[in-house]
């Protein structure tokens, strides 16, 4: 590994995460309720110790892809170890571990939470909290890929470690340029959003920190009461919607702009990813009419909760941990499926699923012919050989994770359902659980040990499994 290339561009990323905390600073300022020493506290020390990392030479300036790895892992658990301080210094949380959980949560955009009044915090500190959501959204190295000269080559591997999905695709051939293209779609698309927000009365400090939550696919609230307390069905329409265009493939909203809207229609991702949606909002709205007692009300309940889990977001209007059996497993399948790839959400990805499946009955055609050659095409597209052996290793290693995540949690001495929707939410970035965890409780209940383990089961489902394991390996760091 090119250790002080690696420590050079480490440092950078500190950097990056500095200026990001001046928005936060301001509305500290703004507020004034004193955590503007909070944010003070962390920033100069980080940004003398980026400074005094990105001094560092090295000898050579290439990347492997190793060393692309190794940044992504290292950089996302700097980040979190840094911007998890603020949060611990408001004395809102029981221990530095329990702030650790929460800022990992943001970052990684899963929604799940230790805090059981959120709106305790003073507005700096919770503004960040939302803010870290954002930025987690797109992926903390494609903002620094956007403001920092790197070589085409060597950013190509950083992509490869973030980028969520079975595949890296590139949009354009610069990766300087990608990144900029992808960050004005997802800055045009919150924007947007803040402004439909405000037209429905919020204030612009929630209707910020909501857009954040939708964009990253995160799902952090401003208070106990969610998106229930503002009563407002429009609000929960438009978060809906919003929620489903940020799960879709960015890919897709790049071909619109180049005025290929026909190519763009034509994603068999995004077919599917809104067919799903479709089935499980009308199934989950038939079996839970009884409850409602209202065809509008069990549509547009039905409607965000699926919106909410497919993409990973985890908002809540209602605590679905009281619905009927078919719509919480319905949910749980929801949370593993996930949103498309090259999305802000998390889970398997839509893509995956369709390759898994697709495998699977060339297997079972091969099986009856086996003479025949077999192949499986995704967007009309062949999917080649290593692009197959990724996803089954991948979703061979996702469920050994989920299996043996679940097993060390239980020695808490929670229920099984407990343990694995948490297990479950932490992999997938979702937030709600069931039981315990679910969407009107938080994760606060658990000891320190598993709040890091939780954590570390975040950075490991955001990061898709293999950049963090890299940096458990000894052939990683060798030169």
């Amino acid at each position: 590994m090119n250790k002080r290339r690696v420590l050079n561009v480490l440092g950078k990323i500190i950097l990056t995460e500095v200026c990001l905390m001046l928005p936060s600073l301001l509305v500290a300022l703004y507020y004034g309720e004193g955590d503007a020493w909070y944010l003070l506290a962390v920033m100069l020390p980080a940004a003398l110790l980026g400074a005094l990392l990105g001094r560092v030479r090295p000898k050579d300036t290439k990347l492997t892809s190793r060393d692309g790895y190794c940044i992504v892992a290292y950089g996302w658990i700097v980040i979190s170890l840094i911007g998890a301080v603020p949060l611990f210094l408001t004395g809102e949380f029981r221990s530095y571990w329990s702030a650790l959980f929460e800022i990992v949560s943001g970052f990684t955009t899963t929604g799940a939470s230790v805090l059981a009044a959120p709106e305790r915090l003073p507005h700096g500190v919770l503004f960040w909290r939302s803010f870290t959501h954002w930025i987690g959204g797109m992926g903390v190295l494609v903002f620094v890929l956007m403001i920092i000269p790197m070589k085409n080559d060597n950013s190509m591997h950083l992509i490869r470690a973030e980028v969520r999905g079975p595949t890296a695709g590139k949009l354009v051939p610069r990766m300087k340029r990608t990144s900029m293209i992808l960050y004005g779609i997802y800055t045009t698309l919150t924007a947007i959003l803040v402004i439909l927000l405000l037209g429905g009365g919020l204030s612009l400090f929630d209707s910020l920190c909501l857009a954040f939550g939708t964009a990253g696919t995160g799902g952090f609230a401003v208070s106990a009461a969610g998106i229930a307390g503002y009563g407002s069905a429009y609000v929960e329409i438009v978060l809906g919607i919003f929620m489903i265009l940020f799960g879709i493939n960015f890919n897709v909203y790049y071909l619109i702009l180049l005025g290929r809207v026909r190519d763009a229609m034509k994603s068999e991702e995004v077919r599917w990813f809104l067919l799903i949606i479709a089935a499980a909002t009308l199934g989950i709205a038939v079996n839970i009419f009884h409850i409602v007692e209202s065809l509008g009300l069990s549509l547009r309940q039905a409607f965000f909760q699926v919106s909410s889990i497919i993409t990973t977001t985890g908002f809540s209007t209602v605590d679905f941990n009281l619905w009927p059996a078919f719509s919480k497993h319905t949910l749980v399948l929801l949370m593993v499926v996930g949103a498309c790839a090259g999305s802000t959400g998390g889970g398997l990805k839509i893509s995956r699923v369709l390759i898994l499946v697709k495998s699977f009955f060339a297997e079972i055609r091969y099986i009856i012919n086996p003479k025949s050659v077999q192949t499986v095409h995704l967007e009309y597209k062949f999917v080649d050989k290593p692009t197959l052996n990724s996803t089954r290793t991948y979703a061979a290693a996702y469920l050994m994770l989920i299996c043996l995540t679940t097993l060390v949690l239980s020695l808490g001495g929670y229920d099984l359902t407990t343990n694995l929707t948490a297990v479950l939410s932490c992999i997938n970035n979702i937030g709600p659980g069931l039981e315990l965890v679910g969407p009107m409780a938080n994760f606060g209940f658990y000891p320190d040990w598993a709040m890091l383990l939780l954590s570390l089961t975040m950075l490991i489902g955001r990061l898709e499994i293999f950049p963090m394991f890299t940096i458990f390996s000894r052939s990683a760091h060798d030169k």
